[in-house]
């Protein structure tokens, strides 16, 4: 494992141990740092997630005959958004019904999805060699995703989440450090866990990241998206990512 991924691994943990601690209790400094980070969280997605899957899904398609199309690695993305939505349209119904005596089944349901999640997210990490400035802008772009994902965890089961689930969570990024330096798993396969991830993560930033219109700062959250954006695309131009 080089340094850069287990300072990234690390700070991962760290981040889901104490994500409730790292957001400013003041409503308005509160407003501004989830609309910079999900202007950071958009530009992500659509400066390095998206061209990353249509690279992998050219590199596949040239090795494999059996993808024909220009678009399998898509339809795994389109998949990873269904079992995401799906599973957060199940959560969130309960809770807006009150269904107090499933809230403990749908605790284990999600945050069991969450820590498998992150496994892939840190065996991505690993398998994929992510280095030096690369690894510093991936590492911001993911952790600020894991800060929204854990405090809104905590905000739907407090007390539960705090004693279990934020463990439950830095497990799954330690069994992805695990499978990645143990596991040598095909192209194809790395491929089809980056396209599944990038799905979820598409609607997760997109859907539930982004501040409501009554608890957004528009102006943060363009400063947050052309930040991102002008510095990644410049690293990429003179790094050649």
């Amino acid at each position: 494992m080089s340094i850069d991924a287990f300072i990234m691994g690390l700070t991962f943990i760290m981040i889901h141990m104490f994500a409730n601690e790292l957001i400013p209790a003041n409503r308005i400094h509160r407003l501004k740092w989830f609309s910079f980070s999900g202007g950071l969280a958009v530009s992500y997605v659509f400066v390095y997630v998206l061209p990353t899957l249509h690279k992998e899904q050219l590199m596949t398609k040239e090795h494999h005959d059996f993808f024909t199309m220009e678009s399998e690695l898509y339809f795994i993305g389109l998949f990873g958004v269904i079992i995401f939505y799906g599973i957060q349209k199940v959560v969130r119904k309960a809770h807006v019904d009150n269904q107090e005596n499933h809230i403990g089944m749908l605790f284990w349901f999600q945050i069991s999805f969450f820590g498998f999640y992150n496994m892939l997210v840190a065996y991505t990490v690993v398998s994929q060699e992510v280095l030096g400035v690369q690894a510093v802008f991936y590492g911001l772009a993911v952790g600020l995703h894991f800060i929204a994902v854990a405090h809104d965890l905590w905000i739907e089961y407090g007390e539960a989440y705090n004693r279990v689930g934020r463990y439950i969570l830095a497990l799954g990024i330690i069994a992805g450090w695990a499978t990645g330096l143990t596991l040598n798993l095909s192209s194809l396969t790395e491929s089809i866990i980056f396209a599944f991830i990038s799905g979820a993560m598409i609607l997760n930033v997109l859907k539930y990241e982004l501040p409501p219109d009554h608890e957004s700062h528009f102006s943060t959250f363009t400063i947050g998206v052309l930040s991102y954006t002008m510095i990644t695309l410049s690293l990429k131009y003179f790094f050649q990512w």
